[in-house]
């Protein structure tokens, strides 16, 4: 195949090639890293025959990913409080998508593939979410098929046992999202309770660059005191807070304004019929494009 042709291989597939880069990284920077990475290498330097684009590309992607996880897992290590995956700005695109691939993009999900070593991610993702066989994903990760399944069954009992025991419906889980923004607009603290399981747990994403929870908050009565702690302290300081309603990564989520600025982009995991998990992203670099996307005119900071 001719260089020009592999590149505009690679331009046709490039919105396969994102969706694995950022299952597979967490964050959109890295995943377009990888991407633009590989393509320049498309661009700069002989490649020689290539056959069969899909495959050579993929495995170019994936390479280039697990190169990058060296340097992204010192990054994470050394990042003040959780980490969160950086949402997407808008809704992925892709009329063939299926449905496992809508709830392998869902920011619970990614939080739980951060259990995983990059190599079970890899394998994980590329045979159980995007059903590439073994014998391809042994190509691609550079293990023997054998190896490849059993990083893959590992990672399987991994995921697991962190999963929701009752999957919602899509309606149910918006309908507790509405539920849980009414109980917090309200201060209804009987509602909040309601709606959120006892063993629920909150992570706040402020990277140091804003005020976050510096550790994940846990149980019903901590989490429902600081969650209408912040509301408090927000009227207390002036500040005019709005809630609504969004999608991100896929799944109904909720948007926090401050003074008609994006202060936190909060997704949920629900288990049954209540919120199990809650994750709140504050850090101003992993917001901008979602204020962008949403028409909201900045991203709010109190650094």
């Amino acid at each position: 195949m001719p260089e020009q042709a592999l590149e505009q291989a690679f331009l046709e597939q490039r919105p396969r090639l994102f969706q694995i880069a950022y299952r597979l990284m967490g964050t959109v920077s890295d995943a377009e890293d990888a991407l633009q990475d590989v393509f320049v290498k498309l661009r700069t330097q002989r490649i020689g025959e290539v056959t069969s684009p899909r495959p050579y590309l993929t495995q170019a992607v994936v390479r280039r990913c697990l190169d990058e996880w060296k340097s992204a897992r010192r990054r994470r290590e050394e990042y003040v409080g959780p980490w969160l995956p950086e949402p997407l700005a808008e809704r992925e695109n892709d009329p063939a998508q299926h449905a496992e691939l809508s709830e392998s993009v869902s920011l619970a999900f990614l939080v739980m593939l951060e259990s995983l070593t990059p190599i079970e991610r890899a394998v994980f993702l590329l045979h159980d979410v995007f059903q590439y066989p073994y014998d391809e994903v042994s190509a691609f990760v550079e293990k023997t098929p054998e190896a490849c399944r059993q990083l893959a069954h590992r990672a399987r009992e991994r995921v697991a046992e962190s999963r929701p025991r009752f999957p919602a419906s899509p309606e149910k889980h918006r309908q507790l999202v509405q539920r849980f923004m009414q109980a917090v607009e309200t201060g209804d603290l009987d509602q909040l309770q309601a709606v959120l399981a006892g063993d629920v747990t909150a992570y706040s994403d402020g990277g140091g660059l804003t005020a976050a929870a510096r550790a994940p908050i846990e149980g019903l009565d901590r989490v429902t005191r600081f969650l209408l702690g912040l509301r408090g302290k927000a009227e207390r300081m002036g500040l005019n807070v709005e809630l609504r309603p969004c999608e991100v990564n896929g799944l109904p989520a909720m948007m926090q304004l401050a003074d008609g600025r994006l202060h936190a982009l909060v997704s949920f995991e629900v288990d049954g019929e209540q919120i199990r998990r809650l994750f709140s992203i504050l850090n101003p670099r992993k917001l901008a494009a979602v204020a962008a996307a949403h028409g909201v005119k900045g991203v709010w900071s109190d650094a």
